[in-house]
Formats: C-alpha cells, sequence, structure tokens
C-alpha cells in the first residue's frame, strides 16, 4: 500500500501544488489534495487545519503545506497537537525535521522555494524516518508541554 499525503495550499502556491501533486501521484504516492484549486484568494489557516485535522485523524500519514512564504500555513498546522510541522528550505532541513523532530508535515514557500528545490526537500523529508533514542523524549514535550522541564 502506497503512503498516503496530504498536500493543502493557500492561493499563492496553487501553481507550486498541483506541481508536487502530479510529481509525488507519479512517483507512485496516493495524494490527497486538500485544496483550494483555483487562484481566488483564501485563508491560509482554513488549510492549514484541514490539513492539520486528517494527519490527527490518521487518514494520511505525512502532509505537505504551502503558502506564499511557508510560514503562515505553518503556524496554523502546528496548532494541532498531533502535527509536527517543519517549514524547511532545502533538503537538509527537511531529511534532520524527520530525523530529530519526528516531523509529519512541512511546510514550503512556493515565493520563495522553487520547483526543483520544493521536490528535494519532499524527497528528502519522505526518505527519512525518525532516529528516536535521544530525540523521542523531545518530541514526546512538542505534543505534550506537561512533559518538559524548567531549564531555570
Amino acid at each position: 500500500m502506497a503512503e498516503r499525503i496530504v498536500i493543502a495550499s493557500d492561493h499563492a502556491a496553487v501553481a507550486l501544488k498541483a506541481a508536487l501533486t502530479n510529481w509525488l501521484r507519479d512517483g507512485g504516492y496516493d495524494v490527497e489534495d486538500l485544496g483550494p484549486h483555483d487562484m481566488n484568494s483564501v485563508d491560509y489557516p482554513d488549510y492549514g487545519y484541514r490539513l492539520a485535522r486528517v494527519i490527527a485523524n490518521g487518514a494520511a500519514d505525512r502532509g505537505i503545506a504551502i503558502c506564499g512564504s511557508g510560514i503562515g500555513i505553518s503556524i496554523a498546522v502546528n496548532r494541532e497537537p498531533a502535527c509536527r510541522c517543519a517549514l524547511v528550505s532545502e533538503p537538509l532541513s527537511a531529511r534532520l525535521a524527520r530525523e530529530h523532530n519526528n516531523a509529519n508535515v512541512i511546510a514550503l514557500g512556493a515565493r520563495l522555494t522553487g520547483e526543483e528545490m520544493a521536490k528535494a526537500c519532499i524527497s528528502a523529508f519522505l526518505g527519512a524516518d525518525f532516529l528516536g533514542g535521544r530525540h523521542a523524549a523531545r518530541v514526546d514535550q512538542l505534543s505534550n508541554p506537561q512533559l518538559a522541564k524548567d531549564p531555570s
């Protein structure tokens, strides 16, 4: 069974999202495009929250969130405690987000990241696994702030 990926954007990233969706499907991934499907102005939080709900309920394995800068939609996705969304702009950060932070969503900035770099980031993200070990307790703290220790 192919890994299930959800992808969402705002109006600024519709073209990049479409290109990435086709590329992922050609690569054998089961991709659900959560919209939008045209360039009419939309609010990125709506699509970030929509993607986050799909990840949180277990209907997809990983997500890709895209807006003009990647910042706003990543903030929206991270409001869901089950999501660990990392804004990335190059493959090393995408790989480390997965390996060290068990990120299940990456965010990209359509106005800042070209299509080929976006593909390289996604390949690094999808090709990496969480390393666990010394990173596991820290990742648990991300979704459970009560587990964090006061550093003072």
